[in-house]
């Protein structure tokens, strides 16, 4: 049921990342004076990445997978798909989560619209690129 939930918020994770990244970066071009709704979108982005962090983070403990890490030990690295659930897969997430986190934090202490939009933009665009590096696609679209 985790795995499910986990499968199913990525897509909800990963559509808001990329209407959050797309809003600012034309908003940013634009030079459009950033509003209520915008701070929404980058907190509501923030959120469902952290949801989706945590579902993660439970599933990455009780799966079977974890069980690898005493079978295959330093070896794990040289078996690609257990290379990809274990440590490539939580790691780029975690780092791409962390990104959010301080885009959205960075974007609250600008001053001007432009400045907030060009720091969501960048920290979620990167986020964002690591997110879709790391997902695994077979599983999604089998």
């Amino acid at each position: 049921m985790i795995k499910v939930l986990h499968s199913y918020w990525a897509y909800l994770a990963l559509l808001i990342l990329i209407i959050a990244t797309i809003n600012a970066l034309v908003k940013f071009i634009g030079k459009k004076e950033f509003h209520a709704k915008d701070f929404r979108i980058s907190l509501f982005t923030l959120i469902v990445s952290h949801i989706q962090l945590l579902i993660g983070l439970i599933l990455y403990f009780v799966s079977p997978r974890f069980e690898l890490w005493g079978e295959l030990g330093s070896k794990v690295m040289s078996n690609s798909i257990a290379r990809l659930y274990l440590v490539e897969h939580p790691l780029i997430n975690i780092i791409a989560v962390t990104l959010i986190t301080i885009g959205y934090s960075k974007h609250k202490k600008k001053l001007t619209s432009t400045a907030k939009f060009k720091t969501i933009t960048i920290f979620y665009l990167i986020a964002l690129v690591l997110f879709l590096s790391r997902i695994p696609w077979n599983i999604w679209f089998s």
